[in-house]
């Protein structure tokens, strides 16, 4: 799946934490996150389509997929959705992109 897509893993802020995602296209960047329990491969039918206009990147979340899985901590902010955010901020940057849409699923 995802066959033309370029395949790697960035770090992030967080020394623990790799970000598996696969991307592809030129043109606007747009990143697409999955819902619960899914991973990066849950848009493997229309990413192709979007990195035809689109320079289209999609990441697993830490702990889901090929990502890092940090242990967790007591107040569970390592697994926060700022800190998740953060994440996908540090692998945009990565990939020299400031500014970029976000494209979300809902779990099924």
């Amino acid at each position: 799946m995802l066959e033309n897509f370029t395949h790697t893993q960035i770090d992030t802020s967080d020394s623990e934490v790799k970000i598996n995602l696969r991307y592809a296209g030129s043109g606007p960047p747009i990143l697409l996150l999955h819902g619960n329990p899914l991973t990066h491969v849950h848009w493997h039918l229309v990413a192709p389509r979007l990195a035809e206009t689109f320079t289209v990147v999609a990441a697993d979340l830490r702990g889901y997929g090929d990502s890092s899985k940090p242990r967790g901590t007591d107040d569970h902010t390592n697994y926060s959705f700022r800190r998740m955010a953060q994440d996908q901020v540090d692998v945009m940057a990565h990939l020299g992109f400031e500014q970029f849409c976000v494209a979300r699923s809902e779990e099924h």
